[in-house]
């Protein structure tokens, strides 16, 4: 069974989520929104895929119980079943399955305390929901 097939977010604190975004707009070229950005690819299938940049505020407590400044989230196929091999395996799992209408998630922990998000998307529906918002 593959696990991870690509990351699907990059989660950052900073001092100013705002400036920053507003930095990497005029600066980069980032198309940002609320959330920050989405990078848009397809998949060997030439499905869209995205992969999510978000900075978030500096005291956010989203990344707990890490006190690392990221969080990584990587897309995976099938989150059920992956969680219940990284249960027998003796991974931490922080919660419980949430199903939104653009995926599934959870949250794990891996060997140095890193909080990381498990996203089985929805590529259809997320592609719906950022409506060309990418970079």
């Amino acid at each position: 069974m593959k696990r991870v097939t690509g990351i699907g977010g990059i989660f950052f604190k900073c001092k100013d989520p705002q400036q920053l975004k507003d930095w990497y707009e005029e600066h980069l070229g980032f198309n940002t929104d609320e959330y920050g950005t989405n990078f848009e690819w397809r998949q060997v299938d030439e499905q869209k895929g995205f992969t999510q940049w978000s900075p978030f505020p500096e005291s956010t407590q989203y990344f707990s119980p890490s006190n690392k400044e990221f969080m990584i989230n990587y897309r995976v196929d099938n989150l059920r079943e992956l969680v219940e091999i990284l249960r027998l395996e003796g991974v931490t799992i922080l919660d419980e399955i949430e199903e939104l209408e653009f995926g599934k998630f959870v949250h794990i922990l891996d060997l140095e305390g890193n909080k990381i998000e498990l996203w089985e998307p929805y590529d259809t529906e997320y592609d719906k929901i950022v409506g060309g918002r990418t970079s």
